[in-house]
């Protein structure tokens, strides 16, 4: 999947929050329709088959209830693609990486073979559409998560190449697939955020930690020879680049991957370096962007939800640019693409009592012309207007309305955005008001059960304001369109 990742440390943020934040963008040619829901324990199988790829596994008989974003149309699988857990531990996955010839050679994707007339069915490996599923019920720390995975991996391979998140109130762990078996993950520094954009992005690690004392570093355990017996490190100078290594330097990521990275850094450190003009220290193109940044100011959700609705705003490769020199417009591909099936920021609030610290912020479609919307996580079900999303086009759920909005504004972009900034200003200020109000009311609740029956009031609540903003914005985006029609005459009956 084309995908964005942020990951931004404790420290990096507003609140004191761990938060990770995904873009799920479909294929070229395709829509992913989705949903957000709770799963409960009762619905999770301790046998389970992958649809893609034909893995069987027998997973463990405790899972816990977690949140996640399927899609809505059968015959793919799950792709639960992100989600918070009964133990408030967060999973993201996956963003879609890069590799190159030399790791592929070395430890080759686990690919399904069907049977043929002379040799049985070969099932592949694991892949985006599993993971989050066989993985998140189970952990109890991000450092778990990654342990569960690596060992997956190792026993059943991957057909993809992939990064993933996993988050807890103290720190986030990123994981790269390297070919078939083999993993690395890191642990991300506490006053860091980082961005991933479809190609491997790691620039730091500590072998030798990762082996021994597993502090930041995590690794399969023949990670060491893997490296040596393939020839995969290109250094010169004795230290280890594990982007040189596992990952790829192609003239497509140079248009569809280090620009979004670009991007983003810029908008979140703009005054670090300078990354517009002929003297700029990085430009969109440049293989060397780092993969961490210190953010020049505490980071909000609000933040991380520009940076995943970027279409290069302010510069000559936005798509929507109207004056001046033109012919860089739309030349790179933008994060906020119109392909985004769902966008969530897993948000673990350590200052807040376990039963409601975490909170899962939503939203649908393409960045650009949504808004983003809070849940308490520990509940038993969603609101049907997120989780009742039918494959048929509807205004009775947030997925098509949020479809409908994006395709109407861009289509009337000059006209209609007013319209959407409003809409989002008035919904993101309203979803902080709903949490400010309901974490008050949840902290002097001492009921478990009235608890519970006070969160799935918060969501309902949050869901009703929505769904009512939404409505409004939908009329407004429609008429503006409908002025523009072909057919339009200015001679009027009255």
């Amino acid at each position: 999947m084309a995908c964005t990742t942020i990951l931004v440390g404790k420290n990096a943020s507003y609140d004191g929050s761990t938060l990770v934040a995904r873009n799920d963008d479909c294929g070229a040619d395709n829509f992913t329709v989705k949903k957000f829901v709770a799963i409960s324990p009762q619905e999770q199988s301790t046998a389970y088959k992958s649809v893609i790829s034909h893995v069987s596994m027998e997973l463990p008989a405790n899972p816990m209830g977690i949140t996640a974003t399927p899609n809505v149309i059968p015959g793919k699988g799950i792709w639960a693609a992100c989600g918070i857990n009964e133990a408030n531990i967060a999973m993201s996955a996956t963003e879609t990486i890069t590799s190159n010839a030399r790791v592929l050679g070395a430890d080759p994707m686990v690919e399904y073979r069907p049977a043929t007339e002379n040799t049985p069915e070969q099932p592949g490996g694991i892949g985006e559409e599993d993971m989050v599923y066989i993985v998140l019920p189970y952990i109890h720390s991000a450092r778990e998560g990654v342990e569960r995975l690596g060992a997956l991996l190792e026993k059943y391979g991957t057909y993809e190449k992939n990064g993933i998140a996993f988050q807890d109130t103290k720190e986030i762990w990123w994981l790269d697939t390297i070919g078939g078996h083999h993993w690395i993950a890191s642990r991300v520094p506490d006053d860091v955020y980082v961005v991933m954009a479809n190609q491997f992005g790691t620039d730091v690690f500590d072998l030798e930690d990762a082996l021994t004392t597993k502090k930041d570093f995590m690794c399969s355990a023949d990670m060491r020879e893997f490296i040596e017996k393939n020839h995969l490190s290109l250094s010169t100078d004795g230290t280890f680049n594990p982007r040189t290594a596992f990952g790829s330097q192609e003239d497509s990521d140079r248009i569809y991957n280090t620009p979004r990275v670009w991007s983003a850094l810029r908008i979140l450190n703009p005054h670090t370096v300078i990354w517009d003009g002929p003297d700029a220290d990085y430009l969109p193109t440049d293989e060397d962007l780092p993969c961490s940044m210190v953010p020049e100011k505490k980071i909000t959700i609000e933040d991380v939800k520009y940076v995943l609705s970027s279409h290069f705003q302010g510069t000559p490769y936005d798509p929507y640019k109207r004056h001046g020199d033109l012919s860089m417009k739309g030349a790179y591909r933008s994060i906020g693409v119109n392909r985004t099936t769902s966008m969530s920021i897993t948000q673990l609030r350590p200052y807040m009592p376990k039963e409601f610290m975490a909170i899962e912020w939503i939203c649908f479609a393409s960045n650009v012309f949504n808004a983003l919307v809070p849940f308490y996580t520990n509940v038993k079900s969603i609101p049907h207007y997120l989780s009742g999303t039918t494959k048929d086009v509807s205004t009775d759920n947030f997925y098509w309305n949020c479809r409908l909005i994006a395709a109407m504004t861009d289509a009337s972009y000059s006209k209609s955005l007013i319209h959407v900034e409003r809409y989002q200003l008035a919904v993101h200020s309203k979803d902080h008001k709903l949490i400010k109000e309901y974490d008050e009311k949840l902290a002097k609740e001492k009921d478990a059960v009235k608890g519970a029956a006070l969160r799935e009031e918060a969501n309902n609540a949050v869901a009703a304001m929505v769904q009512k903003e939404t409505a409004d914005v939908l009329d407004k985006v429609l008429f503006e369109l409908s002025m523009q029609m072909k057919n339009a005459f200015s001679r009027a009956d009255a």
